[in-house]
């Protein structure tokens, strides 16, 4: 019987992650919190083999119990549904002898500023990035590397476009690295964050994600996906499309880019998510890289629109199988959200079309909840997925569909 360790199956992955282990037949055990996992939906907890509460306060002390565990339960490989634990999913597989990617970088996976430097020491297409643990500091760097304005300020880890902004003059860098700083700890387990604050080159062009596969070192390429973006001083998500339009040379730059940051990241086993801008033809810049599922519902927009189940790529190669990769169909898929004209005070949502192309709707908010103004992804409300045979009609329906959608929001 193969075994599984998910460590953090809550968020939009998870259940995804769970269900597929069920269909390969694999049981999967589960690192949480025991007070999150009571909230669990039961749908995801009729799925669980085993579970083991951890304290993920302390990654240290998690990574032992978890190895503890693991070896206890006879494990055949670790996975995690959760960004923040991609690096100790890493060293966890790497401590028990199973696949795994390199674990002298497991933390360059998830932190910006150690991924930075290994892309800096590695050649591999990035920004020029610098950092420091407060304003003045930052701006000692940055004018110390010869940086120019615009920059992109962000900190060394947070998710979701959570403390990003674009600075556009050297007067407002000190209120960039305060809002960059306001998340000292990760929601919900409490783990601590790296409280330093990159400042990032602007590069403009336009912004893609990659899913990838490797295996034992060796990349195949999944999907390429189109991300759409909020294009003032925030950079919140407002949606993505399976495939992206790319000519074949620009495909080629964008996959040519990803591979010498897998590279530089020491992945050898597992999955990848890269964030990643076509600058101009024939020059790509990675924006940054995460050992671990995407999030934001792009599994099922690659699984609508090529057939290929990523979840199950990832646990094969967790647990030394040979992933399935080959594209059963070819498709294309979409995914919206919806978010406030402004902050205030939710009331609803309405004019969701009745439609066979929209396969998938869901309001999350509840009515009376206090939303902010819709400058990064926490201010989403929901979300609809649309399918159709091609890119371009998959787009044209998204837009259709969104522009019929009202979110209603009464101002305080």
């Amino acid at each position: 019987m193969t075994k599984l360790l998910l460590i953090e199956a809550n968020g939009n992955a998870g259940e995804d992650l769970l269900r597929a282990a069920q269909a390969l037949g694999v049981v999967t055990h589960v690192a949480t919190h025991a007070d999150l996992y009571e909230k669990y939906p039961q749908s995801s907890r009729d799925l669980i083999a085993g579970t083991v509460f951890t304290d993920f306060s302390d990654l240290e002390l998690a990574r032992k119990e978890l190895v503890a565990y693991g070896r206890e339960a006879g494990v055949d490989g670790v996975i995690t549904g959760w960004e923040f634990f991609s690096g100790l999913a890493t060293l966890v597989a790497a401590d028990l002898g199973l696949p795994s990617h390199d674990p002298a970088l497991a933390d360059a996976v998830r932190n910006k500023r150690a991924m930075a430097e290994a892309f800096d020491q590695a050649g591999a297409p990035a920004p020029r990035t610098v950092s420091g643990p407060d304003a003045e500091v930052l701006a000692a760097r940055i004018a110390e590397a010869g940086l120019e304005f615009p920059l992109v300020v962000k900190p060394a880890e947070n998710a979701g476009s959570i403390g990003v902004s674009i600075v556009r003059e050297a007067a407002g860098l000190a209120q960039a690295v305060t809002f960059a700083q306001g998340w000292p700890f990760e929601f919900p387990h409490g783990t601590p964050l790296d409280n330093s604050v990159l400042a990032q080159e602007y590069v403009g062009g336009v912004e893609f994600s990659v899913e990838s596969a490797v295996v034992d070192g060796v990349v195949r390429h999944i999907a390429v996906t189109q991300k759409f973006t909020t294009d003032n001083d925030s950079r919140a998500e407002l949606g993505h499309t399976v495939p992206a339009e790319l000519s074949s040379a620009d495909r080629a730059t964008l996959l040519a880019g990803v591979e010498a940051g897998l590279s530089a990241l020491g992945f050898r086993n597992g999955i990848a998510h890269t964030e990643i801008k076509l600058v101009s033809p024939g020059v790509a810049k990675i924006i940054e890289i995460g050992a671990r599922p995407p999030g934001d519902h792009i599994m099922k927009l690659v699984r609508l629109a090529t057939g290929i189940s990523e979840a199950a790529a990832y646990i094969d190669i967790a647990v030394g199988r040979a992933p399935a990769l080959e594209p059963t169909e070819q498709r294309a898929a979409a995914i919206r959200f919806l978010t406030p004209p402004t902050a205030g005070v939710f009331r609803g949502v309405s004019g969701v079309p009745d439609s066979e192309h929209v396969v998938e709707a869901e309001v999350y908010a509840e009515p009376g909840k206090e939303i902010g103004d819709p400058t990064d992804n926490v201010a989403r409300v929901g979300y609809v997925i649309v399918t159709a045979g091609s890119t371009t009609e998959v787009n044209e329906l998204a837009n259709d569909v969104v522009g019929a959608i009202t979110v209603e929001v009464e101002r305080p």
